[in-house]
């Protein structure tokens, strides 16, 4: 992992738009910080596309898609997405926006995976010592998250253990700096990124790879640092170096929100030049 100053001004001129983790890459402490939601903001005014994409459930991302400068947030690891729209007047003359949801899946096809998820969930809490639901599990539709870091701290050997179940249970399963997800389909974080670029613009994202930067913090983000040229990793993904085999191509000098502002702060200042 190269230093950021080390990130080229003509790559960091190309970008047209920002994908970005939320948890300890937006949050510091779970809530995200002035400085991250300021970058945000700024990155928005400049005319970048900002998207981030969490493995945090659809419910939860609500007013988070609501309040913050981001043109769409996609959940539950590229299953659904919440995206804005434009209602009434222009947004200086008193207008607002709306939420529509759209999903990967089908109606049909999430109802049934729903049940079989949970009978999963229940075999990983029978089977791994102290394993519990995520907190927020009630707002989530797609996929099921047990705590491993935010209020449960489970071992390494438990985390793995909980991962090996769902995957012979035929699941997809990653860890997040807080959870272990699992879901059913072919979905995930670099999925969900091409799916939403499609549904927003109407655009091939592997055609347009070089315009684009990802910034995260753990191992499940590896998808996305190996699909894009432009990877960064906030500071706090140095606790899982040892696990990561693609790492981000660079690494920013603060941790979590502090380190998604250095981000901003070289996109905008490359803007400039």
């Amino acid at each position: 992992m190269l230093s950021l100053s080390a990130w080229p001004l003509a790559a960091r001129q190309r970008i047209t738009g920002v994908f970005t983790d939320i948890d300890d890459t937006l949050t510091t402490e779970g809530a995200i910080t002035a400085d991250a939601l300021q970058a945000l903001g700024e990155l928005k005014a400049a005319g970048l596309q900002v998207i981030p994409i969490t493995g945090r459930p659809v419910g939860w991302s609500e007013p988070f898609a609501q309040a913050w400068p981001v043109n769409a947030i996609v959940a539950e690891n590229g299953a659904v997405a919440l995206i804005k729209h434009q209602i009434g007047l222009q947004p200086l003359s008193g207008g607002r926006e709306q939420l529509s949801k759209r999903y990967q899946q089908d109606e049909g096809t999430r109802r049934s995976n729903y049940s079989r998820m949970y009978q999963v969930a229940q075999r990983v809490m029978r089977e791994v010592p102290g394993a519990r639901l995520s907190q927020d599990s009630p707002g989530r539709e797609t996929d099921i998250a047990i705590d491993h870091s935010e209020f449960v701290h489970l071992p390494s050997e438990h985390i793995a253990r909980a991962v090996q179940i769902m995957q012979s249970e035929g699941m997809n399963a990653t860890v997040s700096s807080i959870h272990i997800n699992g879901w059913f389909g072919a979905h995930n974080k670099l999925e969900g990124a091409r799916w939403i670029v499609r549904e927003l613009f109407g655009r091939d994202l592997d055609a347009e790879m070089t315009n684009w930067v990802y910034v995260g913090d753990s191992t499940n983000d590896q998808l996305m640092f190996e699909a894009f040229p432009n990877s960064v990793g906030v500071a706090n993904i140095r606790r899982f170096e040892a696990e990561l085999s693609h790492t981000p191509r660079y690494i920013s000098g603060g941790e979590r929100g502090a380190g998604f502002a250095e981000v901003a702060a070289a996109l905008l200042h490359a803007r400039s030049q």
